[in-house]
Parts: structure tokens; sequence; C-alpha cells
């Protein structure tokens, strides 16, 4: 069935096209089905769907056509407009976005200062003014940006001055789950058409803690089951027996890495190894969650393991690639909140 050009189409009727492919996709059939029924792409119905869910039928409405009324910023309105997205999300100035996107600064400017601009024009502006669109780090609500401070000034400065005073070598020690399920990247496919990778509908993982220095170095451990207070001491002798000296470790407050039988152990090192614990909420400020993305990402994400065995497989040899890979280490402490750990 050829569909005519949906950019030729009245404004009324390009409303409608978007309130029926909506409606459909909501009644249970797929994006893809919907684009091929109303002869658009699949991105443009993605497009309906997330206007739809921030602002309701409002999103889908017709619009004029032709260069909307208005004008440029002047100096201060840009610096305003700025000054809002480096400071706040969308959702705080009760715009119905969670994110900042074109349309989300465009309505801010709208409701601000009177000004409607088209997303292209928007666009200019956030070029202009030296705004990229990038991923989000996420941040946890709790964190205490005083306990964040003090760690970065005063404690962690104190634990590595401890450190270097008694002859003890700091690694930072995390642990993780990875899943058959996870994946990561991109794939290139016709536009319109979501690329299909095969893969498993059998769903199973595993679990790994690993340990690193800003000297390059990395000592880890792949396991099947939980992750429980045995486990934990199990990698921790490992790690007092193949290091040889004494360890200062840094870790976040994991149950488990405060639980009785590993404080129990750290005791009765008489001195051999001490934990200290990051603020909460804050995995950010260790170094080894930069390997863990590492290992999500290459060793699993792209990778299409059908058993358990094989997975776990996958992970070690990457994981020893790492350890024989000179400088790979080291670059986990180069990005910009961890770089203090690197000395």
């Amino acid at each position: 069935m050829q569909h005519p050009d949906f950019r030729a189409l009245t404004p009324q009727t390009q409303e409608a096209t978007r309130r029926q492919a909506v409606a459909a996709v909501r009644s249970g059939i797929s994006q893809l089905e919907a684009a091929r029924l109303f002869g658009v792409t699949r991105q443009a119905i993605a497009n309906w769907m997330e206007a739809y869910k921030n602002m309701g039928s409002a999103g889908l409405r017709a619009r004029k056509r032709g260069r909307p009324p208005g004008g440029s910023l002047q100096g201060w309105q840009a610096a305003q407009v700025v000054h809002s997205i480096l400071d706040r999300c969308p959702d705080q100035l009760k715009l119905p976005f969670y994110l900042w996107t074109r349309e989300a600064v465009g309505l801010l400017i709208k409701k601000r200062f009177g000004i409607e601009l088209s997303v292209w024009t928007v666009g200019r502006y956030l070029a202009r003014w030296g705004l990229t669109s990038q991923k989000p780090v996420r941040r946890a609500f709790e964190q205490d940006s005083e306990q964040v401070r003090w760690w970065l000034e005063e404690q962690y400065p104190s634990i590595r001055a401890h450190a270097k005073r008694v002859g003890a070598e700091i690694y930072w020690v995390d642990e993780m789950g990875v899943r058959s399920d996870h994946a990561a990247g991109r794939s290139f496919g016709r536009r319109g058409q979501t690329p299909v990778i095969p893969g498993t509908g059998k769903r199973f993982g595993c679990n790994m803690v690993s340990a690193i220095t800003n000297r390059d170095h990395l000592l880890f451990m792949v396991f099947k089951g939980r992750f429980v207070s045995k486990v934990f001491t199990t990698f921790l002798k490992r790690l007092q027996k193949q290091v040889g000296g004494r360890l200062v470790v840094l870790l976040d407050s994991h149950p488990v890495h405060k639980s009785a039988e590993v404080q129990r152990w750290i005791k009765a090192t008489r001195g051999a190894m001490e934990l200290y614990f990051l603020p909460g909420y804050s995995p950010e400020l260790n170094p080894d969650e930069y390997l863990n993305q590492d290992v999500k990402t290459n060793a699993v994400g792209k990778k299409r393991p059908s058993t358990q065995t094989e997975m776990i497989s996958n992970v070690r040899g990457y994981l020893r690639s790492r350890q024989r890979t000179r400088g790979a280490v080291a670059k986990y402490f180069q990005a910009e909140e961890v770089r203090y750990a690197a000395m």
C-alpha cells in the first residue's frame, strides 16, 4: 500500500494520524508495525509515544506551519537558560520532561520569556552555548555531599598518608553480578528497522569481586553462588596471600563488607589488612566501578554466551587480558570523578 508523504498532509490530518498511531501502539501492536501501517518511520512513532508520555494528548496536537512567532534571545535571557540547564532538571522546573532535550529547552524558553523557537533553532543555540547531548550519570538522592567533600579533602588524603607511613598498598575493591540478557553497544541496520541479534532465551549469570590499584594491578575472583561473607573472606585471604604485604582496602558499605565474620577475620590479621569505607551512595568515587562497566560492556554485553560456563569463561578471559595489558587498569583512574585516587 502506497502512503502519501506525511509532510504533505494538512496539520489536522497529521494530528489525526498521530492520535491513531499512538492509540494503535497502546492497544498492543509494536511500534514497527504501527510505522508500516501508517506509512511513517519507526522513529516518528517513538517520538509521538514520547510526546504522549510527557504531555498527554496535548503533545500530539497540530502546530502552525512556518517560522514560529517570537524573536531571538537576548544575552541575559540566554544566560538564564544555560544556568537552568546546568543547575536543574526539567521536572524540577515543573516541565513535563525528565531530561534536557531540544523540546524541553524550547518549552522552558517559551514559558519563561514568551518566545517560541523551533527545535532546530534551539539546537543551534545549544551548540553555540557549548552544550552537547550526553548520557547522564545517575546519582542517588541519598548521597551526602558533605560526606563526599570530607572524603575527598580529608579522609582519603589521611588514608593515603597512613598507607605510605606503614608501607601498605592501597587496593580498591568492588563486586558485581552479570546476566546473560545484558546488552551494550550499537549495531548498524536499515533506517526504521531495529537490528535483531540472536541469543539464548535462558537466563543465567555469575558474580565477580575484584581489587585494583593505581599501580596497574588487578586481582579478581569469579564465582557462581551468592555474594556472602564466606565468599568475601575467601577473596580477602587470596588477596593477602598474593600481595604478601600490608594492605589498605577501600570499598563501599555493602552489608557483607561489614558482616561480623569479615570483621573477625580482619581483626585476626593484626593490622596486616585494614578496611576503610567510602561515603554512602557514592559508587562514582570507586575506580573499581569502571572495571565493572568495562567487563559488562566488553566481556558480556557484546558477546552472546549460551551457557553459564561460557559466560564465566568469557569474563575470566577478559579480566586476564586486562591484567596482561600494560596501562589498562591505570586508565580506570583517569576518569574525572576518581582522578583523586590516581596519586
